[in-house]
């Protein structure tokens, strides 16, 4: 069963990575368009971490600190989205990796390969490497995205379907089940706060392949989310 933190707990996880809302406002913030306040993502973070705070069980394979940055990502971009700037396009081909990246899973019971994916997206490895950049997974990946696709989706609902332990439990669950370069990335990016070059000089890659494999993870899970239901 799912148990949330005691509220003493959860007050003291609060007050503890308060920083890190802060650092994660002004990490993306450079990613983001002039028009967005720092104040504003702050402020949207902050209930981020306080839902995470509440919600957060130690039960699964993710640590708050990971749980709590992509909750509080996820809280500023649900709000950024509001006023959505990325092109439609870029939405559509990632909802075509996610689910082809599912097709692939579900036949064969094992995680999706680049090769496999560019092969039923009929395009060159290099050319889906390319989508994987302009995706902009890395500055707009969302709570919304996790949880499929809905138009008539509002950050208010969004945030309410966050709220539903199974969900939590899913999210917390695929996180865990995520490829290890994949899941290595996503715990430096999230829960360490490296940006994508200091990723790239940990693993030896470049930074837009540090980036690429952030959003190849990011993706998967929105694949492995897709048809989450949350509970009534």
């Amino acid at each position: 069963m799912y148990t949330n933190l005691q509220a003493k707990d959860a007050g003291e996880l609060v007050a503890k990575h308060a920083p890190l809302v802060k650092r994660i406002a002004y990490h993306l913030l450079a990613k983001l368009p002039d028009n967005i306040l720092v104040e504003d993502l702050i402020q949207a973070g902050m209930l981020g971490l306080l839902e995470a705070s509440q919600n957060y069980s130690d039960s699964h394979g993710a640590s708050f600190a990971t749980y709590a940055g992509i909750r509080i990502r996820g809280s500023m971009l649900d709000d950024v989205r509001r006023n959505d700037w990325a092109p439609r396009s870029v939405h559509r081909k990632a909802r075509e990796i996610a689910k082809i990246m599912q097709q692939i899973e579900q036949k064969t019971g094992r995680d999706a390969r680049d090769t496999e994916i560019a092969a039923l997206l009929e395009i060159t490895l290099d050319d889906y490497h390319k989508i994987l950049l302009d995706s902009t997974c890395c500055r707009l990946f969302s709570t919304e995205d996790l949880q499929g696709d809905n138009d008539q989706s509002t950050s208010e609902n969004v945030l309410e379907n966050v709220n539903d332990a199974d969900f939590r439990v899913a999210l917390i669950d695929a996180i865990a089940g995520l490829p290890e370069r994949e899941r290595l990335v996503i715990s430096m990016y999230y829960d360490d706060e490296l940006n994508l070059k200091e990723i790239g000089k940990v693993l030896n890659v470049s930074e837009s392949r540090a980036c690429q494999i952030n959003n190849q993870a990011m993706l998967r899970l929105k694949s492995r989310l897709s048809h989450f239901s949350p509970s009534s």
